[in-house]
């Protein structure tokens, strides 16, 4: 039997039939029909926004993102959404600062075997959880639990440290704190479970050559591991600060809705997913187009979010590949 007629190619593996090439291309075709249906039904969702948004921008202009006055009485409408703005950008930013370090520090613990198979395999399923538990009952316990705990901290850092703008109100329950501690729980399983599949990604000729090279095991884990390993956790980090971006119901919950600037981390405050949530089933005439626009300007942060994290993570795999 010559070559020309064997069944397998040059490497060992069987021909594709007709049939299967035929499979193959509509296999491509089906998902790339699906890829688009994606694209053009954001798109569209984005176009809907911003159609209904259209009276309020027309109104307010861009005066909108930096008033702070909320009026929906009707003949002296009046809307502004710095607050929320800042309450969504200062919720998120402190959720990320504490979860970025304990997810990190979890993904390492589990990672690097310092446990056995079964405890490290319940506390990875322990960890999982916490991404399946709703967010309403996040809210609850906050309300029931966390509120009361940080009550008396709240007090000591007023007292003690009230020259400081951050902590010059007095700890009325509710608050900026209580609501970014949630969240910051909230994210921490995203950003774990990321930073966690990107180290064990890593080769093991990594480890091996560093300490063969001497390095001791937390250098090698500081110093190789985890720069190896950084777009993935960057890329973690930002797909959770998107979470924390959109967490409406448990933010709700706690934050106390207030539609006013207060800088102080103990004072009720209030974020854009928190207002559509609050005052879409009552909001009527230029309020509805008001409510599109800040929703708008919420995708738009978003939007610039995974743009960023886009840019970090192509930057990062430029340096250290």
């Amino acid at each position: 039997m010559t070559a020309a007629n064997t069944p397998t190619t040059l490497a060992g593996q069987r021909s594709r039939s007709p049939r299967e090439r035929l499979l193959d291309r509509l296999f491509i075709r089906l998902t790339l029909v699906l890829a688009v249906c994606t694209g053009v039904l954001l798109a569209f969702i984005v176009l809907v926004i911003a159609w209904r948004s259209l009276p309020a921008f027309q109104q307010f202009g861009l005066s909108f993102i930096t008033h702070s006055a909320w009026n929906p009485v009707p003949g002296r409408e009046d809307f502004g959404v710095l607050p929320m703005l800042y309450g969504t950008l200062v919720s998120s930013f402190i959720a990320l600062l504490i979860a970025v370090p304990l997810g990190l520090g979890t993904a390492i613990f589990l990672s690097e075997d310092f446990l056995p198979p079964q405890p490290r395999m319940v506390i990875s399923f322990l960890v999982e959880l916490l991404a399946a538990i709703p967010s309403v009952v996040y809210g609850l316990w906050g309300i029931f639990v966390l509120i009361p705990l940080l009550q008396p901290v709240g007090q000591w850092l007023h007292t003690h440290l009230g020259w400081i703008p951050l902590f010059s109100t007095e700890p009325v329950g509710p608050g900026m704190l209580p609501a970014s501690l949630v969240l910051a729980i909230m994210v921490l399983p995203i950003l774990t479970a990321i930073a966690k599949d990107s180290l064990e990604a890593l080769p093991p000729e990594l480890r091996q050559a560093s300490v063969g090279l001497g390095a001791t095991r937390w250098w090698t884990i500081f110093r190789v591991l985890i720069p190896a390993a950084i777009s993935g956790i960057i890329g973690g980090a930002m797909l959770g600060l998107g979470r924390a971006l959109g967490e409406t119901m448990a933010v709700t919950m706690l934050i106390g809705n207030a539609n006013q600037l207060n800088i102080s981390l103990l004072a009720p405050a209030n974020t854009i997913a928190s207002l559509l949530a609050n005052q879409f089933p009552e909001a009527r005439g230029i309020q509805v187009s008001a409510l599109m626009y800040a929703a708008l300007l919420l995708m738009l942060m978003t939007l610039l979010v995974n743009i960023l994290a886009e840019v970090i993570i192509n930057r990062l795999k430029a340096k250290y590949e």
